[in-house]
């Protein structure tokens, strides 16, 4: 059976508060958004830059209170005071779509969490 691939959670407008180019890699990401957003320690993230439109994949690490980090290479795509989206995917067959909901965290500006939107993927039954 044949899989699709749908947003599964999303940052949005989260700032940058650092960046260190030494550490060995990785998105420091405030706790508080990790779970409200269901994104785990160590989950492939995508990264979109809103202000300069970089695009960069690393992973997620579990920051402190308001952090999120840049690390190692990803610190070279983003500064302080930028803001980013950030966005898991996941693979779905046609019975999975049905009821499945990306949750859409949006961040406000001192990356608390402003509001939650659910959404939930209306499957189109295919013509035949």
């Amino acid at each position: 059976m044949s899989q699709r691939n749908f947003l599964s959670a999303k940052i949005h407008g989260a700032t940058i508060t650092c960046a260190k180019l030494e550490y060995h890699g990785s998105l420091s990401i405030d706790t508080k958004l990790l779970e409200a957003a269901g994104i785990l320690p160590f989950e492939r993230v995508d990264i979109y830059n809103l202000d300069n439109g970089e695009r960069l994949s690393t992973y997620a690490i579990p920051g402190g209170p308001g952090e999120i980090c840049m690390n190692g290479a990803a610190a070279h795509k983003g500064s302080k005071g930028q803001r980013i989206i950030i966005a898991t995917y996941q693979w779905l067959d046609e019975s999975e779509m049905i009821g499945a909901k990306p949750k859409v965290i949006i961040a406000g500006p001192d990356n608390s969490i402003q509001e939650t939107i659910d959404y939930e993927i209306n499957v189109v039954p295919n013509a035949s």
